[in-house]
């Protein structure tokens, strides 16, 4: 996570905490399946993937 949920949609804050990402700089690995890739392009702002 590389930017702070505030000042956003409420769901988009949602999104992020299902990803598993609690504050910035903080690394999560998930599995690689639809799901999550849809997650992670609705919050691509605030996220990095490696």
């Amino acid at each position: 996570m590389v930017r702070s949920v505030i000042g956003y949609d409420k769901k988009q804050g949602e999104i992020v905490k299902g990803l598993g990402l609690r504050k910035i700089g903080h690394t999560v690995e998930v599995l690689d399946h639809p799901a999550m890739r849809g997650m992670i392009q609705k919050v691509r702002h605030m996220v990095t993937v490696e």
